[in-house]
């Protein structure tokens, strides 16, 4: 199913903070881990929210060195080829392709107008 979206992310300096924000506001359980990649949220601060609960599968992370963000990921059949293809049309990689091939692969772009959205994959 390509070119749906996938996940969602909310992160910020302090995600524990913003995971009790969220679990309060909306009564979302987070499995705490890691993400494929460092630039999406620090080590075992990441938490994971089932899709059962919110509705998409998302996750709500980050650590000091991280911006504060809310972006969607959209699932490609190659995340390599769609940045390509964001940066032909005017938008800037952010980084990516970036985890484990065959199982997920991320990255992300700014649209022209430096809106950042994620893309996700097996590739």
């Amino acid at each position: 199913m390509a070119n749906q979206i996938v996940h969602f992310e909310i992160t910020g300096t302090d995600p524990a903070r913003l995971q009790a924000y969220y679990r309060g506001l909306f009564g979302w359980s987070f499995e705490l881990g890691d993400t494929v990649s460092g630039k999406v949220s620090e080590p075992g601060r990441y938490g994971f929210v089932d899709a059962g609960v919110a509705g998409l599968n998302g996750g709500v992370g980050g650590g000091a060195s991280l911006r504060a963000k809310v972006l969607f990921y959209v699932g490609v059949d190659d995340v390599e080829a769609a940045l390509g293809r964001a940066e032909e049309l005017g938008g800037q990689r952010v980084f990516g392709p970036e985890g484990v091939p065959g199982k997920l692969v991320v990255g992300q772009f700014t649209d022209p107008e430096g809106n950042l959205i994620g893309v996700a994959g097996a590739q």
